[in-house]
């Protein structure tokens, strides 16, 4: 009888935990989500470095060697932990990738704006501050949450407020899919609370904001003021299409840009908003698309065997 009490005050714990922390509830019985991307070299080299430091508890009053690295050896520590052991690897390996392919930063929404700029950040769901709403390449429809899986190496960014700031920063080592179809997302973390620790999440947990991605999985809505990458991956369609000066490629979405986009738009019967939208963007890669296979200098010519 005593045994019976205590394995039901063990499962009214377990329950009590799963409904207080919904986002760590992984299911027992999980399968790994294959990756959808190739894993390069440099992710499989970084999650063995962050893999190394699992375990590491700050010291007295907070100290951490990760703050100590990013200069402030008592900050909340995080994103400092991540881009440490990035510098790790650069440090290690010979590689190049902090401020190339990781951000370094502190601040909060630093290295969101950085993956932003860069062209590879996915929000969970909904627009992107002070740029618009995203979707998937190759898909027709905005995101929504579930959409994007992380993939390896990705950096997940949370808010425990309600103003959408980024408090928190982890790094995707993987996915699984428990028996109800569920996906979890098991990541490393820094100041967790204290110490460097592994956890899952819940794909939909609602203090998800979104990812900063290892590949450019995702396009979207661009208009006057937008600066980055995507600004200047749509200026060399319009370039090529003959709508943009050469010299105007410059990531800034001005007014020339926007003029370009306006023509494109007024020439393929789409209203003349100057705003690259999803209908606008498509239709401009298959444009571009279109006008390479016509291009001889993209032709490949293949020697016949006799």
């Amino acid at each position: 009888m005593r045994n019976h009490r205590m394995l039901s005050c063990l499962a009214a714990v377990l329950g009590i935990l799963c409904l207080l922390f919904p986002h760590s509830a992984a299911k027992s019985e999980e399968t790994v989500i294959p990756p959808e991307w190739p894993v390069p070299d440099y992710v499989t080299l970084l999650l063995q470095v962050a893999s190394g430091e699992v375990g590491y508890t700050e010291e007295a009053h907070g100290w951490t060697k990760y703050g100590e690295w990013a200069g402030d050896p008592y900050c909340q520590w995080c994103a400092e932990f991540q881009c440490w052991c990035v510098n790790q690897v650069d440090t290690l390996y010979g590689t190049s990738l902090l401020n190339r392919v990781y951000p370094r930063y502190s601040s909060s929404n630093t290295g969101r704006a950085w993956f932003i700029r860069a062209g590879r950040y996915v929000i969970r769901k909904g627009p992107i501050d002070e740029w618009g709403y995203q979707w998937l390449k190759g898909r027709s429809s905005f995101i929504q949450s579930g959409d994007y899986i992380p993939q390896p190496g990705d950096w997940i960014f949370f808010t425990w407020t309600s103003d959408q700031d980024t408090d928190h920063v982890a790094l995707v080592e993987y996915c699984t899919r428990d028996e109800n179809g569920q996906v979890w997302i098991h990541v490393i973390e820094g100041n967790k609370p204290s110490s460097v620790a592994r956890d899952v999440y819940d794909l939909n947990y609602s203090r998800i904001l979104g990812y900063g991605t290892v590949h450019d999985v995702a396009d979207i809505t661009m208009s006057g003021g937008n600066q980055g990458e995507k600004v200047r991956q749509l200026q060399q369609k319009l370039i090529y299409l003959g709508y943009l000066p050469a010299e105007e490629e410059n990531g800034i979405f001005g007014y020339p840009t926007a003029d370009a986009v306006k023509a494109f738009q007024a020439d393929h019967s789409l209203r003349p908003s100057g705003i690259a939208n999803i209908q606008t963007q498509q239709l401009l890669d298959q444009e571009v698309e279109a006008r390479q296979d016509e291009d001889p200098a993209n032709w490949i010519v293949m020697d016949e065997d006799d």
